[in-house]
């Protein structure tokens, strides 16, 4: 009886009159992490992502350069890693996923699983066509001349200017309402935006064939389940960190990328006391670490029930806002590299969002010498961060 109740507490079953053998079959049935390295991977493949790339520079260069941290750190210890910790240990501990993880502690709680769900699906749909345009892009990184870099295409209006070439206009002027290549490129190539919500307009055959590519990827990465997805993860997830130390680099060569540095972290102390930088801080914790959508629950319920996930949460924590951390200097370094070539302000050409990664970023590349190799790595990098979140979200919701 003893070695019945025991076997019933290791499976978290006590509050329910089960045989311990047909659970058993049910767990294994479902799957598991074939090592802890698989579920490692799979988490930073879910939580490392365009975000740390995208967002959080540009909110520490925002919200007062190196002082942003502060605010970031705090929420990090006393909201990010305990939050992050409870989902985790709760899929562990339940071995269920988002829904039914959350029944077994209350029948209420379930509509939190319901709700999570639906905020999943969002984000499958907006990253499946990020990872489109991203695959867009790689694919004319490979043309003799980058199609963002000048404005002899098909596409470029008449106000369309190469910022980087000196004879801009007779008088050496930039005309008003300039617009560079790579604007225009993402603006009328890449979205092709109409005059107004009146102009539907037509389907870009090219990005449908790009956006099933990725769904096909996708499937593929999960059709198997934890089993195929476990050692997707092994790629998707460690191959955009060699892509980032090349970009790293080689973005710390370039001249100007001192000025790029100082300007991402030169300290304001005088921004703590604005309320909007604490917000910031406590939506990128939130908006980085993937915490109240199920997707913790659901990765940690593939461990096994004695895994120490106290020290893959703090292990996991560590990477992401270092990733973040390092990836700041890989953005502003370029960044600063392309205002020093324009002779411009850094703040002019500092975006966050789809803007840094498909207009700023692609500016700077057409700068360097081989373009071509520089922009397939980013692109390459930017698609592979949302193959991992993509993959890893798809699998939850599977």
């Amino acid at each position: 009886m003893e070695c019945e109740l025991q076997e019933e507490v290791n499976y978290g079953l006590t509050d329910q009159l089960r045989s311990p053998v047909k659970k058993r079959v049910k767990i294994q049935a479902r799957g598991q992490w074939a090592s802890k390295t698989e579920f490692i991977l799979a988490a930073a493949g879910q939580i490392v992502g365009l975000g740390n790339l995208w967002r959080f520079p540009y909110l520490c260069y925002k919200n007062g350069g190196g002082v942003f941290l502060i605010p970031y750190l705090l929420f990090l210890v006393f909201r990010g890693i305990p939050l992050f910790l409870l989902e985790t240990a709760l899929g562990q501990y339940t071995s269920q996923g988002s829904i039914t993880a959350w029944r077994r502690i209350c029948p209420l709680f379930e509509g939190i699983g319901y709700a999570s769900q639906v905020i999943i699906g969002y984000i499958v749909v907006s990253y499946i066509i990020i990872q489109a345009w991203a695959l867009f892009y790689l694919f004319h990184s490979f043309s003799w001349e980058l199609p963002w870099a000048s404005c002899r295409n098909t596409w470029n209006t008449g106000t369309c200017v190469e910022f980087d070439k000196h004879n801009i206009t007779s008088n050496g002027t930039i005309p008003e309402n300039a617009t560079s290549p790579a604007t225009e490129f993402w603006e009328r190539r890449v979205l092709s935006i109409s005059g107004g919500i009146e102009e539907v307009g037509s389907l870009h055959w090219e990005l449908i064939l790009c956006l099933l590519l990725c769904w096909i990827i996708c499937y593929f990465c999960v059709w198997k389940g934890v089993k195929s997805t476990g050692k997707v993860v092994y790629f998707t997830a460690t191959f955009p960190y060699l892509m980032l130390a090349v970009l790293l680099i080689r973005g710390l060569t370039l001249p100007g990328a001192v000025d790029g540095i100082i300007f991402y972290l030169y300290p304001d102390p005088a921004r703590l006391a604005d309320p909007q930088v604490w917000m910031d801080a406590g939506i990128q914790i939130f908006f980085s670490y993937s915490i109240c959508v199920g997707s913790l629950i659901i990765l940690g319920s593939y461990n096994t029930y004695n895994n120490n996930c106290y020290k893959d949460c703090m292990y996991l924590c560590l990477l992401n806002s270092g990733t973040s951390f390092v990836a700041g200097f890989a953005i502003f370094s370029v960044l600063g590299f392309m205002a020093h070539e324009q002779g411009v302000p850094i703040s002019e050409v500092a975006e966050s969002g789809p803007g840094l990664a498909f207009i700023a970023y692609p500016r700077a590349m057409a700068m360097m010498p081989l373009p071509q190799l520089w922009a397939f790595c980013f692109f390459l990098m930017v698609f592979l961060l949302g193959v991992d979140t993509e993959v890893a979200t798809v699998f939850m919701t599977a």
